[in-house]
């Protein structure tokens, strides 16, 4: 079995973060570095289709603004941090998450053709699903609480949470994630938005793969346990 990354010694922010490869920014300066990217995304849109209010992916470029600051102010309200995932393990993850993130919303050159075919249906299906995936993040963060970390963490006092959506998901907020992108890219229909949506997938597949493991090392039979239950095995008694 793979080894978990190396976790690293307790530094943790109590602000928001917004990180694009080697470039981090903390506080007021990610959250108008934030605005300022979706402001990009969206006069691409605009360059591509002319008017932003006719475009399938604006009420989706909306839904994702008001995720992201939401997000990240919420990110300040944490338990602190007693070790993490390596700094390299963190980057791979962040390169994927940024790299998935533009190609859902921009339109390629050469993967701009359609794979569904155009109509209101289409979109309305696509936001729909973006909307109960993003009511489902936000129902999973609440019952997450203090113990959230965007990073592969042990927690000071860490618990583990069996209430609300970890009752029938082990990852409900990766499950939510890769919901909201899969709604866009429905909402896009185009090939860039699937290869977008594709990459998210491989990114969380590997982050899950590594977050069990320390889920694992720091829980153990009651992990297992947790686990079997969400396998349709005998249920562990809640908190």
């Amino acid at each position: 079995m793979r080894k978990p990354p190396p976790l690293g010694t307790p530094n943790d922010p109590k602000t928001m973060v917004f990180q694009i490869g080697p470039l981090r920014l903390t506080g007021a300066a990610a959250l108008v570095a934030t605005i300022v990217l979706f402001g990009a995304i969206i006069a691409a849109l605009v360059y591509y289709r002319a008017r932003i209010l006719s475009s399938p992916l604006s009420i989706s470029a909306a839904l994702w603004i008001g995720f992201v600051i939401y997000w990240n102010v919420a990110a300040g309200n944490t338990v602190p941090t007693k070790s993490r995932e390596s700094p390299a393990s963190r980057r791979v993850h962040t390169w994927l998450l940024n790299a998935a993130m533009f190609l859902v919303f921009v339109p390629v050159p050469g993967l701009d053709r359609r794979i569904l075919p155009e109509g209101r249906w289409v979109v309305a299906v696509g936001i729909v699903i973006h909307l109960a995936s993003f009511l489902l993040a936000l129902s999973a963060r609440r019952h997450l609480g203090r113990f959230w970390s965007g990073e592969i963490t042990q927690k000071v006092g860490h618990q583990l949470i069996r209430s609300g959506p970890y009752r029938l998901v082990r990852h409900p907020i990766y499950t939510a994630m890769l919901g909201m992108f899969l709604g866009t890219a429905i909402s896009s229909s185009q090939y860039h938005a699937l290869l977008g949506l594709g990459i998210l997938v491989l990114a969380y597949l590997r982050k899950t793969r590594l977050e069990e493991q320390i889920l694992q090392q720091t829980f153990g039979t009651e992990y297992d346990a947790y686990r079997c239950q969400q396998s349709g095995g005998p249920r562990p008694p809640y908190r």
